[in-house]
């Protein structure tokens, strides 16, 4: 079953967390989860995130952010 549009998931094959944007054809799109470009997905290589997991990796992405110089 896909994952519906809005959930958090885990690209197990890009290694990469994101939100389902879409359904197009045979794949999912995804976007990260701080925005950014949308890639494609095979459905079944995506695992949905338990709320622990999405913390993680919102708290990941901030941490990231705050190393990063100021622009």
């Amino acid at each position: 079953m896909e994952p519906a549009v809005g959930a958090a998931v885990r690209d197990t094959r890009h290694g990469r967390v994101g939100i389902v944007m879409a359904h197009d054809g045979p794949y999912v799109q995804l976007r990260p989860l701080n925005g950014g470009r949308e890639w494609d997905a095979d459905p079944g290589r995506v695992q949905l995130l338990s709320p622990a997991e999405l913390l993680s990796a919102r708290l990941a992405e901030v941490n990231e952010r705050s190393r990063r110089p100021d622009r």
